[in-house]
């Protein structure tokens, strides 16, 4: 039989799954799992997400959960997509998954999900980023990998998730901080509101002396948005230095323009690194571009 079933998934999981059907398979079957379905699973024939974004499991919360779940049984499913030879892939819920083994269950309530890879990472983030505990630049890094691997722009992954666009720019604000400001606000050290008075200075330098001043004076984000400003007194931004083209490079530059018939921009450092640019105008514009650089 089939029936609507109520995911509770949040509004971004849920528009990513939308309102569709699922067959109800009986616990236990053994039945091969039809896609798109809620059924119970063999924990030994999932494969974990190797784009999992949750990188810190706190162990004592796992066995707490474990025992709720010795207890109650687990209430939540997880939700996988199948791949090969009877296998399933996680797509969401390592948590879950992680505490169910620790309590000895051999089987395991499923969402099972008929979606591709792209999919399956952006379900795995939105549900992430909504429904666990991440820290801070966990989530900024799902934010970032939201855009970057499923081609969203701010303003969808903002309706995906939920959130205000300013909230998701702070966050992916964080991931301009050094490594060492960026470990003190995943480990809960600094909060948001220090951070971001850090990452107004472009210097790592000049960010970790930040640092380590608000945790040895214990500043307050207020005391450290002080500490910033005085800082960008006396602190001489870093210039950035552009290398002039050699003429290969040029050269190349003038030929690309003529043949895309748009102004192509190449710029790049002292260390080559760099970016080149090819702008457009419209939709039309930007179609011809592609079809001439798939040719």
């Amino acid at each position: 039989m089939t029936k609507k079933l109520n995911t509770g998934l949040g509004k971004g999981l849920g528009a990513l799954l939308g309102e569709g059907e699922y067959s109800v398979l009986a616990p236990n079957s053994s039945a091969r799992v039809k896609a798109d379905s809620n059924t119970t699973i063999r924990i030994d024939s999932i494969d974990v997400n190797p784009g999992q974004p949750r990188t810190d499991f706190d162990q004592e919360a796992l066995e707490e959960l474990a025992q709720s779940i010795k207890t109650y049984g687990l209430i939540q499913p997880i939700t996988v997509r199948p791949i090969e030879k009877g296998r399933y892939q996680l797509i969401s819920g390592e948590r879950r998954l992680r505490a169910s083994k620790l309590a000895g269950l051999t089987e395991i309530p499923a969402y099972v999900r008929s979606v591709d890879e792209v999919q399956s990472i952006q379900m795995a983030l939105v549900e992430n980023i909504q429904r666990e505990d991440l820290n801070a630049i966990e989530i900024a890094v799902s934010y970032q990998r939201l855009l970057d691997e499923c081609s969203l722009s701010q303003d969808e992954l903002s309706e995906k998730v939920g959130k205000g666009k300013t909230t998701i720019v702070n966050y992916l604000r964080l991931l301009k901080l050094s490594k060492e400001v960026q470990i003190a606000v995943r480990d809960n050290k600094v909060s948001m509101g220090h951070a971001r008075s850090i990452v107004g200075f472009e210097d790592f330098n000049v960010q970790n002396q930040m640092l380590e001043e608000v945790l040895q004076k214990n500043l307050s984000v207020r005391e450290t948005e002080a500490l910033a400003k005085r800082l960008s007194q006396t602190v001489k931004p870093k210039r950035k230095i552009t290398v002039r083209l050699s003429d290969q490079v040029q050269s190349f530059k003038d030929g690309f323009s003529a043949k895309l018939g748009s102004k192509v921009s190449i710029v790049k450092d002292a260390k080559g690194i760099g970016k080149i640019t090819i702008p457009f105008k419209s939709d039309d514009e930007l179609s011809k571009i592609i079809k001439i650089l798939s040719k």
